[in-house]
């Protein structure tokens, strides 16, 4: 398992906000940046063409990163319960999921932690409470899908996603940046459906890893499935490698993520294409408009740190 991202250069926090600035009219992005002309973006003056010169532009990536590290580093809530396997800490109960859970396993509770053993009967308890979660209204829908439950190094039993935000528990998220080879950058804007950050920008593919795949697989399922890519079209891609620990609140309880990362440039004639409906656009942009949809909180979070500590490390190059 990684340890946290440390490609962030020190620099004064300039309060990144996430939100979305652009009107979409036919499907199509149209950036306006006049407004920041003014006074610029995290202290630094915009050039009018959207030139910015490589410091200027390794700068303002590093103080975006800084921004988003106190985004995606939170304490879990106070009023939460640390989840305990074997006397180690899996996952972080949020209150509403104790209440729910307490009435069907009273004895687990104890000292102000909810206690499990890690044995053979574990995914199906862990199952049994994610049905109660759903019937509790914890959960907003059953995935079906299962993934790992992390106990330190261990993967000890298996979960269904939808119980995984509630709980606490550790997930694991592969992400491809795509290339195109003039130097553009594939991404995708997520369907307006989905229960988390519809309509924001995303990396062309990212998705979690699920119960015992492989992170090779994952990625090669999660490429097939939201951008139509096979896995000879990715064959050349960089090896998967964990840059980051996300711990942040969100709605439905505490999101801890590993996040993965691959890096691949795709031939001129490989054009990405949705296959599961999650995706409502896929586009190829120069990076200069990236840096701009990166500062103006276009992206998710787990994708502005994936692209923004990708083109440091471009720049660097």
């Amino acid at each position: 398992m990684g340890a946290a991202f440390e490609g962030v250069l020190d620099s004064s926090p300039s309060g990144f906000v996430i939100n979305q600035r652009s009107d979409y009219s036919q499907g199509r992005r149209h950036a306006s940046i006049d407004s920041y002309n003014s006074r610029g973006i995290c202290g630094i003056p915009l050039c009018k063409h959207g030139y910015f010169g490589d410091f200027l532009s390794t700068h303002r990536l590093q103080t975006l990163l800084t921004d988003l590290n106190e985004v995606a580093q939170q304490k879990p809530a106070p009023d939460s319960v640390p989840l305990v396997i074997d006397e180690t800490v899996c996952g972080y109960v949020s209150a509403v999921a104790v209440k729910a859970l307490l009435p069907s396993w009273p004895n687990h509770l104890v000292a102000g932690r909810f206690v499990l053993t890690a044995n053979a009967q574990l995914s199906e308890q862990l199952k049994q409470m994610a049905i109660v979660l759903l019937n509790s209204g914890c959960i907003s829908r059953w995935r079906d899908e299962l993934l790992d439950v992390w106990c330190g190094n261990n993967a000890v039993a298996a979960i269904e996603r939808g119980a995984v935000r509630s709980l606490g528990l550790l997930t694991r998220a592969v992400h491809l940046n795509a290339w195109s080879r003039t130097g553009n950058l594939w991404v995708a804007r997520r369907a307006l459906d989905k229960a988390t950050d519809p309509g924001m920008w995303d990396t062309l593919v990212g998705g979690l890893v699920g119960h015992g795949e492989p992170d090779e697989l994952a990625l090669e399922r999660e490429s097939a499935e939201e951008a139509g890519l096979s896995a000879l079209q990715i064959t050349a891609r960089e090896p998967i490698r964990v840059i980051y620990r996300m711990q942040r609140r969100v709605p439905e309880g505490f999101q801890w993520e590993e996040v993965l990362t691959s890096e691949c440039v795709l031939a001129d004639d490989v054009i990405p294409q949705n296959q599961d409906g999650e995706v409502m656009e896929i586009v190829c942009l120069p990076v200069q408009e990236i840096e701009e949809m990166l500062l103006e909180g276009q992206f998710t979070v787990e994708a502005s740190i994936v692209i923004a500590q990708s083109l440091l490390i471009r720049q660097k190059s």
